[in-house]
């Protein structure tokens, strides 16, 4: 779905001024606007408060990858880069080629193959 545009502005202004009347029409313009604002005002707080959450999550982060960097008794499962545990997983889903298969010259054919009969 598009934008709209002039016409169709026109056509729906048009069906609201008969629907409504000329003196409401602009009471529901007014309380349109009001609206849209409180939405917008809510939309922000909303995204603030989203923000501030992942801040305070990413400090915590960061305290306890401080906290066991420098404590050298605790120990437990080693962290590795995302990039790492990609490529290992690279490795862990190629199969292996039999040396047999690896050996045979690779051909191709342009003949068509006719269908077996059953």
């Amino acid at each position: 779905m598009g934008q709209l545009g002039f016409q169709e502005l026109f056509v729906i202004f048009l069906i609201a001024l008969l629907v409504f009347g000329p003196k409401k029409l602009p009471e529901l313009g007014k309380s349109l606007g009001k609206g849209i604002r409180e939405f917008k005002r809510a939309t922000e707080g909303l995204k603030q408060s989203w923000e501030d959450q992942v801040r305070d999550t990413e400090s915590s982060v960061k305290d306890i990858y401080a906290d066991v960097d420098s404590d050298p008794s605790m120990t437990g499962p080693v962290l590795r880069d995302e990039k790492d545990e990609k490529d290992e997983k690279d490795k862990k889903d190629e199969a292996p080629v039999p040396e047999v298969l690896a050996a045979q010259p690779q051909t191709t054919t342009t003949e068509p193959v006719a269908p077996k009969e059953t």
